[in-house]
């Protein structure tokens, strides 16, 4: 399924949007770790029924349980990349299409970008916080 036909990017980033692809980045990662512990589950299960002494005529579900381990791990990996790669695609098409860039801080690995985040100011709360500023 492609969502490049269905979600284009025709306005600029604001705030709001960017908070919201960083919780879906968030919970991509999410997903991966979700995937991974699974996949171990899966692979412990495998390996306690091949061990099983007595019960030899059910090892294949032990060889079942690991070769789902595998495919369980590639699926989540192949998943995690494709959503990362389509989200930081939605990145890039905002900064190119918007002028007004923005430093946000440092991630979590220490890198500072530039993104076309710009913020929302239609609450209106902007001029309260810069007579704080100045009292």
């Amino acid at each position: 399924m492609k969502f490049s036909g269905i979600f284009n990017n025709k306005e600029e980033i604001i705030l709001r949007d960017y908070l919201a692809l960083e919780r879906t980045r968030l919970a991509n990662e999410r997903t991966l770790l979700a995937y991974s512990r699974t996949s171990l589950y899966m692979l412990l299960g495998g390996i306690a029924f091949l061990q099983l002494e007595g019960f030899r005529r059910i090892q294949w579900i032990g060889y079942i349980a690991l070769a789902l381990s595998v495919i369980l791990i590639i699926i989540g990996v192949f998943r995690y990349f494709q959503i990362r790669a389509r989200l930081s695609r939605y990145y890039e098409r905002g900064e190119a299409e918007n002028g007004n860039r923005e430093k946000i801080p440092a991630d979590r690995h220490g890198e500072q970008r530039e993104t076309g985040v710009q913020k929302d100011n239609r609450s209106g709360s902007q001029g309260a916080t810069e007579e704080q500023d100045t009292v």
